[in-house]
C-alpha cells in the first residue's frame, strides 16, 4: 500500500470484530504516490490478547541477500528476530553491501549469493535478489542444503517455466523449507477471508477478483532494469493470492487481455521483454470450479495498491463487509461464524508488521518458525508456484488476443 491508501477502520458493523482495515484511491490522484509504493509502515489489526509466545529457544542461522533501491534485504525483520542469529549480509553492489551491513549492525559480509552459500554455518537465506533470478537462487540455496525465503514471484516467464517442476522436485527431496514472501497473504482483508473460509463461512467459491496497481510513469531502478516494461502478469502474485492464499486452491485455465501501454517503456519497441501491455486482465477458472478475475496494471496513475473480493455460495466478503447467503452483514449478528475473528497475533519483540499491508514482520516469523517447528510454511512451494505460474500463462494468452490456455498444476506430496 502507499501513503495514498493509508488504512483506516471501518466504523459501524465491522468494529465488532476490532475493526477492518481498508485502503482508498479516492486520495491518489491528489496527491503524489511515494517513489517505492508498499514501504510505508502500514497499520494493521493487532489482537492485543494474542502475545506472540517463542516456540523454541533455538537461533537459525541467516543470511540475508540483497539490498538495492528498496532496501529489501532487512524489510521483513528476520534481523531482529529474537530466533535469528544473522551471520552474514550480501549485495553485488559494494556500496549497497556496506550499507546494508551497517544497517542490519552485521559484521560479516559478502561480494555475492555464491560466496555466501560457502558460508557451512548459515543455515537459512532471504533472497532480496532481483526477480528474473529467485528461480535460480532459490535452487542453488536449496542445493547447498540451506533452507529459502525469497521474494515475489517465485520464477520469471515464459522461458522459466521448466523451473517451475526442478523447484517443487528439489524441495521435495531435500526436505528443506521453502517459502514465497507474499505480502498479500498478510493484508487484513485477505486473512480475514482466510480465517472465514476455513470456518466455512463461504462455502465453495463462485467468484473472486483479484488487483494489483502500481503506476510505472517511468520504470523503478532495478538491477539490468528488470522492471523496464515488465509483462504485468510476470508479476501476479499480489493479485492471484486473493484467492490462492485464501483457499489454498488453484486455477486451472485462463484467457487474459491485455491493454496497450501509454507510457514509452510500456510499448513492445521499447523493452526487453517487447512487452506490450500496460495492464493485462486474467479470466481464470479455479480449482473450484469457480471463476476469478485478476488485474495487473503500471499505467494507471490514480491507483495504487493491492485488493480482493470474494463471492460463495454461504457468503461474500465485499467492500470491507462479510456478507451470509441472506445478504446480512454477519458482523451485526449472534451466529457462531463470528467468533472467527480476523486480528492477527502480535509479532516477537523487536520485529514490526512493516509495510505492505502490515504483511513483512508475519512473513519474516513465518518462515523462522516453520524451520524451527519443521512444518510447511503457509505460503510453501506448491502455493508459491500456484500463484505465479498462472500469471505467466496468462500473459502468453494475452499475446494471442485472449486465446483460452490450460494452466499447469502443482500439488504436494502424499
Amino acid at each position: 500500500m502507499t501513503n495514498t491508501r493509508r488504512h483506516f477502520l471501518k466504523a459501524g458493523a465491522t468494529a465488532a470484530l476490532g475493526g477492518f482495515a481498508l485502503s482508498t484511491v479516492a486520495q491518489a490522484s491528489a496527491q503524489e504516490a511515494p517513489a517505492i509504493a508498499g514501504f510505508d509502515q502500514t497499520r494493521t489489526d493487532i489482537d492485543p490478547d494474542a502475545p506472540w509466545k517463542p516456540v523454541s529457544d533455538r537461533k537459525v542461522k541467516m543470511g540475508l541477500v540483497g539490498f538495492g533501491v528498496c532496501q529489501f534485504g532487512l524489510q521483513f525483520g528476520l534481523q531482529n528476530h529474537p530466533n535469528v542469529e544473522l551471520v552474514a549480509v550480501s549485495d553485488l553492489i559494494p556500496e549497497r553491501c556496506a550499507a546494508m551491513a551497517k544497517a542490519a549492525k552485521c559484521e560479516k559480509t559478502y561480494p555475492s549469493l555464491e560466496e555466501m552459500l560457502k558460508d557451512k554455518s548459515i543455515e537459512a537465506i532471504f533472497l532480496g535478489t532481483d526477480a528474473p533470478s529467485h528461480a535460480r537462487h532459490s535452487l542453488d540455496v536449496l542445493r547447498h542444503g540451506k533452507h529459502v525465503a525469497t521474494a515475489v514471484p517465485a520464477l520469471w516467464g515464459i522461458d522459466q517455466l521448466d523451473l517451475a517442476d526442478e523447484l517443487l522436485e528439489t524441495v521435495n527431496k531435500t526436505g528443506l523449507i521453502y517459502t514465497m514472501f507474499e505480502t498479500s497473504a498478510y493484508h487484513d482483508a485477505l486473512y480475514a477471508m482466510r480465517k472465514i473460509y476455513r470456518a466455512g463461512g463461504f462455502g465453495k467459491l463462485i467468484y473472486s477478483e483479484g488487483e494489483y496497481y502500481h503506476y510505472f510513469g517511468t520504470p523503478l531502478a532495478a538491477f539490468r532494469e528488470w522492471r523496464t516494461g515488465l509483462p504485468p502478469m510476470y508479476y501476479p502474485t499480489h493479485s492471484t493470492a486473493y484467492y490462492c492464499a485464501v483457499t489454498d486452491g488453484s486455477f486451472t485455465e485462463v484467457s487474459c487481455m491485455g491493454n496497450r501501454g501509454i507510457v514509452p517503456h510500456l510499448q513492445a519497441e521499447n523493452n526487453a521483454y517487447k512487452n506490450p501491455f500496460g495492464s493485462e486482465i486474467a479470466l481464470f477458472r479455479t480449482s473450484e470450479g469457480g471463476m476469478s478475475r485478476m488485474a495487473v496494471c503500471w499505467d494507471a496513475p490514480s491507483m495504487h495498491g493491492e485488493q480482493g473480493r470474494i463471492s460463495g455460495q454461504k457468503g461474500s466478503f465485499w467492500t470491507g463487509a462479510y456478507l451470509d447467503i441472506r445478504g446480512r452483514n454477519i458482523l451485526n449478528t449472534d451466529e457462531p461464524i463470528k467468533s472467527v475473528i480476523w486480528r492477527k497475533p502480535q509479532l516477537p519483540p523487536g520485529v514490526s508488521a512493516g509495510g505492505h499491508g502490515g504483511s513483512h514482520g508475519y512473513l519474516g516469523n513465518d518462515f523462522v518458525e516453520s524451520i524451527l517447528l519443521n512444518r510447511r510454511p503457509p505460503v510453501d512451494i506448491v502455493m508459491a508456484l500456484n500463484m505465479t505460474v498462472p500469471g505467466v500463462i496468462a500473459h502468453k494468452s494475452a499475446l494471442k488476443d485472449g486465446e483460452l490456455m490450460k494452466v499447469p498444476q502443482f500439488v504436494r506430496k502424499s
